[in-house]
């Protein structure tokens, strides 16, 4: 089968379905096509979720803030059906410990965009997260370390982001975003796998399918997740890349809250780079835990998406799980590991690629795993003011453009996110970006 579109949009993650549906809101005749057979099935359906602020970079703070109005809006931003199930935002609170991300760096980028927020001392850390214990266990350790249980060496502040919170749903919310395309009329195929880029003098001219059907197209997106790279090469751009993205394993465990802890309620979001983790409350007294990277721990990187172990591993497990509970010494730790692996999709400084390509045409929103779900909304934004500006001719790797926000009115420049950068060297250089 042959058709037309005026873009195709390769991934239907958090990412890719906000690229569908902002290029549709545009005007455009988009086509969405994914390998899997749902929406939202890939790395958006194993994200924490968290929608947090804190960020090493002005575009990083400045891009979440933005989006944080479209999650508070959600069923404007979608213009939604009644009848539709949507995901929701938990305003449940962040408290980024110290030793997370430098304070000194973080608070006046706060100031600057207009973030709320607290400074919390050891005290008021123990009053407001009832549970939760401030000591300072600084470097992070392997827990086979004898040093990992030394007592804490003093104790820690904190400031804590009130507007911060969570989605309830990942999956749902990749879905609620593909619906408000489909009504804006996007075409979603999926169990479709790209197999060429198609191209004539310099310019991109659609993609083939693994089926045999083709899309004819002027533009074509790239938002394939941890299978970016391989697009990439079939288009024939990845030489051009200076900024290296590449799967990275990753996995997140879910225990039991203790009852005590926050009295019993949904307790904030928790950055803790003191011990290497980050985790948040779920529903049905659950807290769910992830990786901050910390360097003591080795990344697994991954050569063939196809190929890794997705069930999670003792060694994953008792590395977050025991560091949570120096966190939450009431933490009961269940015998066997629960929670699950997936892939991220990780650029060399964690912060995403939104960019063109040498190849006119052809974009790319990859590099996003890990630290983008919450700048879904932004993201969106980003690649259509990037195609219509390139898409009439404006010269984005000489004179980048420049986004305003709609609600915030902060101006982020998208050479930010360019893929002739070198590695930002004020990065995080881990998920908090």
């Amino acid at each position: 089968m042959t058709q037309t579109a005026d873009a195709v949009v390769i991934g239907t993650g958090v990412i890719g379905a906000a690229v569908a549906y902002e290029l549709a809101q545009t005007g455009l005749r988009v086509v969405s096509v994914d390998r899997l057979g749902g929406v939202g099935l890939g790395s958006t359906s194993s994200s924490a979720s968290i929608v947090r602020f804190h960020y090493s970079t002005f575009e990083g703070v400045a891009a979440a803030w933005e989006a944080k109005f479209s999650w508070e809006n959600w069923p404007e931003y979608l213009g939604r059906r009644p009848e539709e199930s949507l995901a929701r935002f938990v305003k449940s609170g962040c408290v980024i410990l110290d030793g997370s991300t430098q304070r000194e760096r973080v608070l006046p980028l706060f100031d600057h965009v207009g973030v709320p927020y607290e400074c919390w001392d050891a005290e008021t850390i123990r009053r407001r997260v009832p549970g939760m214990d401030p000591g300072r266990y600084a470097p992070p350790k392997p827990v086979t370390d004898d040093a990992f249980w030394e007592d804490a060496d003093g104790e820690l502040g904190a400031y804590y982001t009130p507007d911060a919170g969570f989605i309830d749903d990942p999956q749902l919310t990749a879905r609620n975003l593909m619906a408000a395309a489909e009504r804006r009329g996007t075409e979603v195929q999926l169990r479709e796998q790209v197999v060429a880029i198609l191209q004539q003098n310099g310019r991109v001219q659609g993609v083939q399918l693994g089926s045999g059907g083709v899309i004819h197209s002027p533009v074509v997106v790239n938002v394939a997740g941890p299978y970016s790279g391989r697009v990439n090469d079939l288009a024939g751009v990845t030489g051009e890349f200076r900024i290296r993205t590449r799967p990275l394993r990753q996995e997140v465990h879910s225990v039991p809250a203790p009852a005590d802890y926050a009295r019993g309620e949904l307790g904030p979001a928790v950055t803790d780079g003191d011990l290497g983790t980050y985790f948040r409350s779920h529903f049905g007294g659950q807290l769910i835990v992830g990786s901050a990277e910390p360097e003591c721990d080795a990344l697994h990187w991954i050569d063939d998406p196809d190929d890794f172990e997705a069930q999670p591993t003792a060694q994953a497990w008792d590395a977050q799980v025991l560091r949570l509970a120096r966190r939450i010494p009431s933490l009961s730790i269940p015998p066997r590991p629960v929670g699950y692996a997936a892939l991220y999709d990780v650029a060399d400084d964690w912060i995403p690629v939104y960019d063109r390509t040498s190849l006119a045409g052809f974009y790319v929103a990859i590099g996003t795993s890990g630290n983008q779900f919450k700048n879904a909304p932004i993201a969106g934004r980003f690649m259509a003011a990037l195609v219509h500006a390139c898409e009439n001719g404006h010269d984005h790797d000489s004179d980048p453009v420049r986004y305003r926000g709609h609600f915030t009115g902060n101006e982020i420049n998208l050479g930010h996110y360019s893929r002739l950068r070198q590695p930002h060297a004020e990065s995080a250089g881990n998920v908090m970006g």
